[in-house]
């Protein structure tokens, strides 16, 4: 399984990786149809502008600016559309409404250029509306004129200064038809048909009846007109160029598509970190997965290998006592042996050793078998004062070997524990305590409260201590300082401990010697 683990993990990454490309082409996808609509929504405002040109325009293709921009502030919102603009061929402003625009990008290529806040929209020909043709006619050969309203014809009015009179116009002349004579008095003539035009009517058409169908759905078409009648060639040819419309400018808020950038990218975000929590709970499932599937085939292992350690203890506690036996048969007829009057004092000596070798491989084989022993703990309230008492009555003769001072808190706790087992752990320490000290040593037994039901017991002595890279290797079984020592003491009270549920360490005593310490002792509850 761990051969998998890179495939997996590859995969883990790959999937990640794909769901983040996935959110940003789907962030690029939403953000293009934000700014699709707000170009959408140009075209309509752009239609809705030629219209306003359409119902506007005299004299074939003459609007009145001030009227003009009247209808185009109408449509600003600050919200949506913020200024529109009509151009002349050299890029100047003819009619606008709303904020002033930055005619900088009147270079630039025509279509949408966005920034920050706005995004500005230019020669809308390529959205939908051509504002010129829309608004001059497609019979018109010249384009709109966006004119002032004091320049233009007013026959009920004061067209120019001290003049109250219609205006002069050329007009085309039948080179067979004679001039009429007019009197001094005469009112003048109105222009023949397609000479001229009148502001309410338009110009007349003479070629035949007007097409209802032209123009909008039965409005009648107006026919192609010229130049208009009160202007000269040179003032109608610097009207086109600085008055005719020639482009269209608009400016929209980009508030909308921000927005709609804003709360995907938030979504994106969310749906992205979601998915990376996801893609690490994945992989942090499959390593806890191939974890536990270690720990079970250790576990496994571990268990056969005890059943097998248990059989062999098993095993080696009964070669043990079987061994005995022989050994208290060696022993007795050593003793035998050394008691006969008639052998040497050698052989006696001989037989004295063999007595002590047995003695001391019985004494070991003990141990072993005391070590080997399952612990069944019988736990039962210990007055720690009175086993304390009767473990150091059994090793009076120790202590007075070494003259040894021994001293007892008052006042110890009552513990939940085996009276046998504990009685037996303590007798060890206090014994490789005996053994630690010089003569005249000191040992000093006291406990101490460390939560509301736990306590702990200390041993302290004034020994040499023992050395920082021994004070885990000391329990272990056969592992001794003295020469005397079989290893199996300390071994013992630690599986005593452990059985218990408690914690054993050695710790450094100051300012010599060292420090056995029981934690996690339960307090029997008060009486």
């Amino acid at each position: 399984m761990s051969r998998r683990t890179p495939w997996v993990y590859a995969g883990i990454v790959a999937a990640w990786l794909l769901l983040v490309v996935w959110q940003a082409i789907e962030h690029q996808r939403v953000c293009a149809q934000a700014r699709a609509a707000l170009i959408n929504r140009a075209k309509d405002i752009s239609s809705t502008v030629g219209l306003v040109m359409r119902s506007q325009r005299r004299f074939g293709g003459i609007i009145s600016r001030e009227r003009l921009e009247s209808a185009l502030t109408a449509l600003i919102n600050p919200e949506e559309l913020n200024a529109v603009a009509l151009l002349n061929a050299a890029g100047e402003v003819v009619a606008a409404a709303g904020e002033p625009i930055d005619l900088d990008v009147k270079g630039l290529p025509t279509g949408a250029h966005w920034d920050k806040n706005h995004v500005t929209l230019l020669n809308l020909v390529d959205l939908g509306t051509n504002v010129t043709a829309v608004a001059a006619g497609p019979e018109s050969s010249h384009p709109t004129l966006v004119i002032p309203r004091s320049e233009l014809y007013n026959p009920f009015g004061t067209n120019r200064p001290g003049t109250n009179r219609f205006p002069q116009f050329p007009r085309e002349r039948d080179p067979n038809r004679q001039p009429e004579a007019r009197g001094p008095g005469d009112a003048p003539q109105q222009p023949p048909d397609g000479a001229g035009v009148f502001p309410h009517d338009g110009p007349r058409d003479p070629a035949g009846p007007r097409d209802p169908q032209r123009e909008g759905g039965g409005r009648p078409n107006r026919p192609a007109f010229g130049r208009p009648f009160w202007m000269s060639e040179q003032e109608f040819q610097a009207a086109i160029r600085k008055q005719g419309v020639h482009s269209f400018v608009m400016m929209l808020s980009a508030t909308p598509v921000r927005a709609a950038a804003s709360h995907d990218l938030w979504l994106r975000a969310l749906i992205t970190a979601l998915g990376t929590v996801a893609a690490m709970s994945f992989g942090l499932a499959w390593r806890g997965l191939l974890t536990s599937s270690e720990l079970e085939v250790r576990l496994a292992r571990a268990a056969e290998l005890n059943a097998r350690l248990k059989e062999m203890n098993l095993a080696a506690a009964g070669l043990a006592h079987e061994t005995k036996n022989p050994l208290n048969i060696i022993r007795g007829m050593a003793q035998v042996i050394s008691k006969l009057d008639q052998i040497p004092e050698e052989v006696r000596q001989k037989t004295r050793q063999i007595i002590e070798e047995t003695d001391r491989v019985t004494s070991q084989l003990n141990d072993f078998i005391n070590y080997s022993r399952p612990r069944e703990v019988h736990r039962k309230i210990v007055d720690l004062n009175a086993v304390v008492a009767e473990v150091a009555r059994a090793l009076t003769h120790d202590l007075e070997e070494k003259a040894v001072q021994l001293e007892v808190q008052q006042s110890l706790p009552r513990i939940e524990a085996d009276e046998a087992l504990l009685r037996q752990a303590l007798f060890n320490l206090f014994l490789n305590a005996i053994q630690a000290v010089p003569i005249h040593g000191q040992i000093r037994v006291a406990a101490q409260r460390t939560g509301p039901s736990e306590g702990a017991l200390e041993i302290r002595d004034n020994g040499p201590g023992v050395a920082p890279e021994h004070r885990t290797e000391i329990f272990k079984p056969y592992f001794t300082t003295h020469e005397t020592g079989t290893g199996f003491g300390l071994a013992v009270v630690q599986q005593i401990v452990f059985a218990h549920g408690w914690d054993i360490e050695c710790l450094p005593n100051q300012p010599r010697g060292a420090v056995f310490r029981i934690s996690h002792l339960r307090l029997a509850p008060a009486a």
